[in-house]
């Protein structure tokens, strides 16, 4: 089993007053308040996450 490849994703703006699919996507990334950070994995689903809201987010790689 080969390792994937991991990203950080930051919550740099708030929720308060989104969509609820863009609140859904922030959830689903392990992100609940402004500044909080969670490392996921390169998938298909989450990059698909990460571009709804990527103007919510700062993405790096995780090492």
């Amino acid at each position: 089993m080969s390792a994937q490849a991991k990203l950080k994703v930051t919550l740099v703006k708030s929720t308060i007053g989104r969509l609820e699919k863009h609140k859904a996507c922030a959830a689903g990334l392990g992100l609940r308040k402004t500044g909080s950070s969670a490392v996921v994995l390169d998938t298909p689903e989450n990059r698909g996450m990460i571009n709804h809201i990527a103007y919510m987010l700062k993405v790096e790689d995780a090492e």
